[in-house]
């Protein structure tokens, strides 16, 4: 594995205003350390967690990077050359805070840092958002074979595909799941959200006031699916399930 799971870590602008879109759909806030010296701010649902960087520096501003802590980075840096993994950022050394930066097949940014940079709040475990059960990250893919392969390569475990609502490969590990989402209507990485009675939460969301997009494939009814589109430009797909 990369790492334990951290965060989805995104270039906010504007960050009060992401926080406070988050806030309204149920995310808490975690505490923070002192790590990044730049206004930040996670937001979690208990099982996701959104880290909101307003300082583009080390992140992508195209898209989400994915976020992990690895300890002993530095050992683990060389096992990822052997296996043919090219970083495009390296920091190791014993007087800094050590990450790597690399992408997979299909341009998705990934990050490993050495150390953790928030605490994780005490939640109930029956205490989700608005948005329902937070199911995968989705990376947006022409074909399943490259990606698949790369993150095998990284421990995770490839489901079988899955043709409905739309084609995608899933993959699991103990912190995250990846979906592989081979779809002409998805054109970025989406956090997906699953829940049996989605069309009452929309419901509840639009008397709220709170935006609902259609850009989603065409296989998925708009009364029972939707998409959120945050300040920052991260996407939300909310799904509904059979179970």
């Amino acid at each position: 594995m990369p790492g334990r799971f951290l965060e989805v870590s995104v270039f906010a602008p504007e960050i009060l205003d992401s926080i406070a879109f988050y806030e309204s759909l149920g995310f808490q806030q975690a505490i923070t350390n002192e790590t990044w010296t730049h206004p930040y701010a996670v937001m979690t649902d208990g099982r996701l967690f959104i880290g909101l960087h307003q300082q583009a520096k080390h992140l992508s501003t195209a898209g989400s990077t994915l976020t992990f802590v690895q300890a002993d980075l530095a050992h683990y840096a060389h096992r990822l050359r052997q296996q043919g993994i090219v970083f495009e950022r390296e920091r190791l050394s014993s007087d800094s805070f050590n990450d790597l930066g690399f992408q997979d097949p299909n341009g998705q940014h990934i990050k490993l840092l050495e150390a953790r940079t928030f605490s994780q709040p005490n939640l109930d475990p029956a205490f989700s958002s608005s948005c329902g059960y937070f199911v995968e990250y989705g990376i947006p893919v022409r074909e399943f074979e490259a990606g698949r392969n790369f993150w095998e390569q990284l421990g995770f475990i490839a489901m079988d595909e899955e043709r409905k609502p739309f084609s995608r490969v899933s993959l699991t590990s103990d912190h995250l799941n990846i979906g592989l989402h081979r779809s002409r209507a998805i054109r970025q990485p989406l956090l997906v959200f699953e829940d049996p009675e989605m069309r009452e939460r929309l419901t509840l969301l639009k008397e709220r006031g709170i935006d609902l997009s259609d850009e989603m494939p065409d296989s998925l009814d708009e009364h029972h699916n939707a998409v959120l589109i945050a300040p920052e430009g991260t996407r939300l797909l909310l799904m509904q399930s059979d179970d």
